[in-house]
């Protein structure tokens, strides 16, 4: 007896027990029943071993929700340790104002990385996309415009012409004119786009298949508290960057903006892990993603301030004012390091910068508007046109060879963008220029009007023209790139490759509106006596700026796809210095958001979450059904009843069946099941780790062992009783309950604003059932007439 209490000190870390063996150890009655004193009392100071840290304890389940609350409040609690400790001692405060710290930190380095990438991708693309046609003969790794910048022999009108840059079929065969250059020019154009494309898909397949399409229906769900093991990781990093340069080199109608918000949480994932803060709590780390989607925006349109907004508005789940402030932080340095880089090497940070010289009119806002019912129209018919196709894609053979579908797709868009000037050239280059005022320097097709030979004014005032043969030449070679870029960005958006949708629909959008633009300056011109004219527009001024239209165009079509409407016009001014011009772009945009959301309220990016199942509970998603919890809470009637636990009669053997045989979350805690009084709720995850923990590190586990619940702690009734198991700390002693005849209409409103991954259905504070958010998801989805098997992930 002496020698066994006096070895319980040594014993701390575990609840051990000798009663079962000191039965068989000894034979007299009186000195057995002194042993079983000794083992009561050690039950009666039963150890918590969850004291101790578990490994990957406070981890998920791939393709599972976290919960919010739990990890708020476990954030809470670290937080209020490190403060507590902070004034025992000197150490302690550094400690604590190096934790205040690193969020800032990680905001630095975030910024610095995705200002970097986003630097190198530019460079790089301008280089390989330039190589389709030519290559520099002084230096191999410089872009068209790079080549012809360090030469000597390039004069003004010639800018684009220099003896340094040659085209392939000048350099294999010496001419640069006639049949034979061109078809060889064509046929190697189409060789190069091919290999980009090639190679792109092949790395994506081989290496990072979460490295393909645009990312951000993936990032706005992982946001919303989804988990997807790897989509983040460095692998996705570094394929993504590297395939996102030869994906947009390729000449493919996509973009490089989106595949950015990807690869800049990919920056914010990796140095999450180098701080416990954030690696070891799924809230917070959530929290650094939404400030890297800033980031991402911001090197990728050199827009800081729409960086965040875009993050607020389109892809941030939870958006607390601290997250706003290192958002902005984020956003700051990302840009300061692209424009350090100077990519675009013209010493700005904008990709289009653009100069207006005439305000525009009231009267415009006419043909604004329509712009913006364009828009809509444009982005309806995209969504379910790019759904349908990847429905397809997903529900047959296509989808079995998507290497296979990448090459006929780039094939099919080199073989027809190679005739046009508008479609070879990269979207971005296409872009600026019908973005561009025609100045009395400007050699684009788009600026051949007729001038004035008597005209003698400033450069920058010139005044309406008459159109002259090539801008109506132009004016045919847009119609046929519109139509092109409408059908084809249909089929490319959601290949296997990453894939950006913000350029391509900013590229329809410009082309329409620079036709319009064009129209509507013809009409000033030749009919200025017109009632709608008179007021504005006199002879001989400069009244039309058709790349004003352009811009417009694209805000447009941009705000019909993705139904964003604040960041976008803070994007496309910031994006083209156009300030002035905010009310056209405000105007457009509305309008393009109204027509949209008249034949559907789902953006692209809601469209293909939809589409994969995931279960993204929008806030903007209005429920007005009357239906109750009773209606959605499991088990329904023809179920089996619902998996519980309670809280001193189940064995450790019962819940290793429990879990073996099922896979469930979680299990509601109850008296009894004949009571059915609820308890708490425990985790799967937990509850397995602790029993795993259990078996290795405490004495007397075995199958036969009873889980307790219980505040209070277990007695051993018989001497050679297996040792009990308690687990109160890791039982939820407050889930979150609903009463049966609660309306779902508030359960939702609930699972949105708390971020929850189940609800307990009670009846004066008995357990009727559970209510998850998949249940509300297929609730939601049955009640629009919608597959509710669609929603496939917990």
């Amino acid at each position: 007896s002496y020698r066994v209490e006096n070895q319980r000190p040594a014993l701390a870390g575990f609840a051990v027990s000798s009663t079962s063996c000191l039965c068989v150890s000894f034979r007299g009655v009186g000195i057995k029943q002194k042993f079983i004193s000794v083992g009561h009392e050690m039950n009666g100071n039963l150890m918590d071993f969850l004291d101790e840290p578990f490994p990957d304890v406070s981890t998920y389940e791939d393709f599972h929700t976290i919960d919010w609350l739990r990890e708020k409040s476990r954030d809470t609690d670290r937080h209020r340790k490190i403060t507590t400790k902070s004034k025992e001692s000197y150490w302690e405060l550094i400690k604590s104002l190096l934790d205040a710290w690193s969020g800032w930190v990680v905001m630095l380095l975030i910024g610095m990385l995705t200002g970097t990438l986003a630097g190198v991708i530019d460079l790089a693309v301008d280089w390989m996309t330039d190589l389709k046609e030519g290559v520099c003969l002084s230096a191999f790794y410089y872009s068209h415009e790079q080549c012809c910048w360090t030469s000597n022999e390039t004069t003004f009108d010639d800018r684009d012409k220099c003896p340094q840059w040659q085209k392939w079929a000048e350099l294999m065969t010496g001419h640069s004119e006639g049949a034979g250059a061109y078809v060889l020019n064509y046929f190697l154009y189409v060789l190069w786009a091919l290999l980009f494309s090639f190679l792109a898909v092949s790395l994506v397949r081989v290496f990072a298949p979460y490295a393909c399409g645009s990312g951000i229906p993936e990032i706005k769900t992982i946001l919303s508290g989804f988990i997807i093991r790897g989509y983040l990781g460095k692998w996705t990093l570094l394929i993504k960057t590297v395939t996102l340069v030869l994906a947009v080199s390729s000449g493919l109608s996509l973009g490089k903006e989106g595949p950015l918000v990807h690869v800049a949480c990919c920056c914010g994932n990796l140095f999450c892990s180098l701080f416990s803060k954030y690696s070891k709590n799924e809230g917070k780390r959530r929290e650094v993603l939404s400030a890297a989607a800033a980031a991402g925006v911001s090197v990728a349109f050199g827009a800081p301030i729409g960086g965040v907004l875009f993050s607020l508005e389109e892809v941030s789940y939870y958006f607390p004012l601290k997250t706003l402030w290192r958002s902005f932080f984020a956003a700051l340095v990302a840009a300061f390091t692209l424009r350090a880089i100077n990519p675009f090497g013209n010493s700005r940070l904008v990709l289009f910068y653009v100069e207006y010289h005439t305000p525009w009119y009231m009267a415009e806002l006419v043909p604004f508007i329509l712009l913006g019912v364009f828009g809509g129209l444009w982005g309806t018919l995209f969504i379910r046109g790019n759904i349908a196709w990847c429905r397809r894609r997903k529900t047959t053979l296509l989808g079995k060879y998507p290497v296979l579908e990448v090459i006929v797709i780039t094939g099919i868009t080199a073989v027809l963008a190679f005739p046009n000037p508008y479609t070879r050239r990269s979207t971005s280059e296409l872009i600026s220029e019908l973005f561009n005022d025609c100045g009395a320097l400007e050699s684009s097709q788009l600026c051949d009007y007729v001038n004035n030979p008597n005209m003698s004014r400033p450069v920058d005032d010139i005044p309406d023209r008459p159109a002259g043969p090539g801008v109506y030449s132009a004016l045919w070679q847009l119609a046929l790139a519109l139509i092109f870029k409408i059908v084809i960005t249909i089929f490319t958006f959601g290949m296997k490759i990453p894939s950006g949708l913000f350029i391509p629909s900013m590229a329809v959008g410009a082309i329409a509106g620079r036709i319009v633009g064009i129209a509507v300056e013809q009409m000033a011109y030749h009919h200025h006596d017109w009632i709608i004219f008179k007021n504005w527009c006199r002879p001989g001024a400069d009244c039309v700026t058709p790349g004003l239209y352009a811009m417009v165009g694209a805000a447009a079509c941009l705000g019909g796809v993705t139904r964003m409407t604040v960041s976008l016009v803070v994007i496309m001014f910031e994006l083209t210095g156009g300030l002035e011009y905010i009310v056209p772009l405000m105007a457009a945009a509305v309008t393009s958001k109204w027509v949209a959301d008249a034949f559907g309220k789902e953006g692209i990016y809601e469209s293909h979450i939809q589409l994969n199942g995931y279960p993204y509970l929008d806030v903007r998603d209005e429920f007005t059904h009357r239906t109750l919890a009773t209606d959605v809470m499991r088990p329904r009637r023809s179920e089996p009843p619902l998996a519980v636990l309670t809280q001193d009669s189940t064995t450790v053997e019962d819940v290793e069946t429990l879990i073996k045989d099922t896979d469930y979350n979680g299990f509601p805690v109850v008296v009894s099941r004949e009571s059915e009084r609820l308890i708490g709720f425990v985790q799967r995850r937990e509850l397995t780790v602790a029993i795993k923990t259990a078996r290795q590190k405490q004495d007397g586990v075995v199958s036969s062992s009873v889980v307790y619940f219980t505040e209070d702690n277990p007695q051993v009734a018989e001497a050679c009783d297996p040792q009990p198991l308690k687990l109160r700390r890791i039982l939820n002693l407050s889930p979150f309950t609903v009463t049966d005849h609660t309306p779902m209409e508030t359960v939702v409103d609930i699972f949105r604003k708390l971020g929850l991954r189940q609800c307990l259905v009670t009846r004066s504070g008995r357990l009727l059932g559970i209510i998850t958010k998949k249940d509300v998801l297929r609730h939601m989805a049955q009640m629009m007439n919608q597959d509710p098997e669609s929603i496939m992930f917990n």
